[in-house]
């Protein structure tokens, strides 16, 4: 089993809203679950279908997934069929754009320790597209803003930006469960700025341990949420307006008339 990061690109947006929550969660083992599992044979076959459709050598997986069905089918080949539309787009830009698969990415200049692995990255003169495959269904991802999206693209420009000169950052999500392709497209000069602000600033106190404890929608994969006490505070918060009282009487609290 490969290592994980501390400060992975797919916790990121936990970590960046909440720093000190990625030493707490160290001290709690991933349990996983059957959706985990789902996702992870979804991306196999992704890559699988992806691959063949780009000629490239690949073993197909099938046989070896738990959740295998015809929706992961259909999804895996939509999939591949969109990462195509982005290589023939990257053509016409590039005579012979790289595209790679699951390729490792280390963001490490800004993150200590920092890396994750992109489901696919295109390279092409000037332009640099992140695409992102998302198999859940029960929150849409957007891909504007997202910080996952964003570290890849860091440590896909630490690869190539010398070779090809890039100057924007296109990052796609594709979400088919959803029905959701979500694009975003922004400068690398932007997104630099973001890595040497406030990127290096909440990953320092994030590797120390540090920092204040924040409790927000974030909290919903943290390893740590049963036992943490800011959330039970936040939680104790809003709890407090499901029982507030009406500014205005009900009609049964209207007080009897006399006449």
């Amino acid at each position: 089993m490969g290592r994980h990061a501390l400060l992975s690109a797919s916790s990121s947006h936990r970590w960046l809203a909440c720093p000190p929550s990625a030493r707490l969660c160290e001290n709690y083992e991933d349990t996983g679950s059957e959706y985990a599992q789902q996702g992870t044979d979804a991306h196999s076959l992704c890559e699988h279908k992806l691959k063949l459709s780009l000629g490239m050598e690949t073993e197909d997986p099938t046989e070896e997934l738990s959740f295998y069905d015809e929706e992961m089918e259909e999804c895996a080949c939509g999939y591949a069929e969109y990462v195509l539309s982005l290589v023939e787009e990257a053509k016409k830009i590039c005579k012979d754009p790289v595209v790679l698969i699951e390729q490792r990415l280390d963001f490490s200049r800004y993150v200590e320790e920092g890396f994750g692995t992109g489901d696919c990255v295109i390279i092409a003169d000037g332009t640099l597209y992140i695409i992102d495959y998302k198999h859940g269904k029960g929150v849409e991802v957007s891909a504007e803003g997202n910080p996952q999206m964003m570290l890849y693209a860091l440590g896909a420009l630490e690869l190539f930006d010398g070779i090809y000169d890039i100057d924007a950052v296109r990052m796609a999500i594709y979400q088919p469960r959803r029905e959701n392709v979500s694009v975003y497209a922004m400068a690398k000069d932007d997104l630099l700025q973001w890595a040497e602000g406030e990127l290096s600033e909440k990953a320092k106190l994030a590797y120390a341990g540090e920092g204040e404890f924040c409790a927000g929608e974030h909290c919903k994969f943290c390893k740590a949420k049963a036992v943490c006490r800011k959330r039970a505070e936040y939680n104790l918060e809003l709890a407090k307006y499901d029982f507030e009282m009406p500014a205005t009487l009900e009609d049964d609290e209207m007080p009897l008339r006399i006449p």
